[in-house]
């Protein structure tokens, strides 16, 4: 007998449960705690159960909200996995009785997770990308601020640093992302009900993270990023009358390590939206070689290309004393479409002894289709 299912969100991840054997992954993202994203998630799995989907609860978090609870009544739950630490009872999900177990579909919370020293993975979005090749489908959540790539902005915002995040790679896997979106007013009224935290953390919470402000732009960031996903899936999923030019982003970089981070997550974000592969490029001269460089300066060094790294660039290191040509010709040699660098911070003096060598780049990208960007 056909299910009555009629829910949109259900029938979507449905579809593609039922034509592909490799593992599908669903994503909700919201600009905060609190905006339904776990209760979301319980929700599609009632809905997929009801469809006979062997749908099975990996980890939730409920933090003991009343509606989280009632959504996760009557749905099936992987026990936990028990670890000591530190002296410790801690508890993680447990990935290999996911996989022994091979449910259909599995919801996996808290998407940037860090799980306990000694689990088989750092994260748990890797634990997530394990059930995937495993042929397992996952339906999971993360909140914006956990976006490597929007790590610095979003701390501008909130004025709270950021410590676990997700690569963007991992958005970059999912085949369906879902907004949660409410009004600041929404999440504010919300909170004072005491459906996200308790009523005695209600009034830290509204003069710290939940003020309008800040509650506006995160959700102008998480419109952004799904917005940026639909225009990605356009671009594979419908055929282009028209051949555009493939976009390939070159990331200049120095040991200012600022200034680097800002270059390479700006970078980022720009290779996210067109789709396209990217370079960093970092040209050591030989003032900044390893018996002249600062050990501060090389370890924030090392630190960025490892950022840069897991953030999907490829990454070239080049010894030259001639900065602009070895640019340029990195640039021919892998075809770059946008060299991508940081406003200098060099005095007058600098910038009229360096004033040639610049023209010269300008002169020579002039002849080439490649564009310039300082990045702020």
């Amino acid at each position: 007998m056909e299910s009555k299912e009629t829910d949109p969100s259900v029938k979507s991840f449905l579809d593609l449960v039922k034509t592909s054997r490799k593992g599908k992954f669903k994503i909700y993202i919201g600009m905060s705690a609190g905006v339904g994203k776990t209760y979301r998630m319980l929700h599609d799995a009632k809905g997929l159960q009801r469809n006979g989907i062997n749908v099975q609860v990996g980890y939730v978090e409920t933090h003991n909200r009343a509606e989280t609870l009632a959504a996760l009544d009557g749905l099936p739950v992987i026990p936990r996995r028990k670890i000591f630490y530190k002296g410790k009872e801690l508890e993680e999900m447990d990935l290999q009785t996911i996989l022994n177990t091979h449910p259909e579909v599995v919801i996996v919370d808290e998407l940037a997770h860090t799980n306990v020293a000694g689990s088989k993975n750092t994260k748990r979005w890797q634990d997530v990308v394990d059930l995937l090749e495993a042929g397992i489908n996952v339906i999971s959540a993360v909140n914006i601020q956990h976006l490597e790539s929007l790590n610095e902005e979003v701390e501008k915002i909130t004025g709270v640093a950021i410590t676990e995040r997700i690569p963007d790679k991992i958005l970059e896997l999912a085949d369906e992302i879902v907004n949660i979106d409410l009004t600041s007013d929404e999440l504010i009224e919300r909170l004072k009900d005491g459906k996200i935290y308790d009523k005695a953390k209600v009034e830290q919470a509204l003069s710290n993270f939940f003020q309008a402000d800040k509650i506006l732009q995160l959700r102008e960031l998480a419109l952004k990023e799904v917005a940026h996903y639909v225009e990605r899936k356009i671009d594979v999923v419908v055929p282009r009358q028209i051949k555009l030019r493939k976009e390939r982003f070159l990331a200049c970089i120095s040991s200012n390590a600022e200034t680097a981070k800002i270059v390479i997550r700006k970078t980022a974000r720009l290779a996210s939206y067109y789709q396209s592969s990217w370079i960093v490029l970092y040209v050591q001269t030989p003032n900044e070689s390893g018996d002249r460089i600062k050990l501060d300066k090389q370890r924030h060094l090392i630190n960025n290309l490892k950022l840069a790294t897991e953030l999907g660039a490829e990454v070239l290191r080049l010894k030259s004393n001639d900065i602009i040509q070895t640019i340029l010709v990195v640039a021919e040699e892998k075809e770059i479409t946008t060299i991508c660098m940081g406003k200098p911070h060099i005095s007058l003096l600098q910038v009229i002894l360096k004033t040639a060598a610049f023209n010269q780049m300008l002169k020579q990208l002039a002849h080439t289709s490649t564009d310039l960007v300082i990045l702020s």
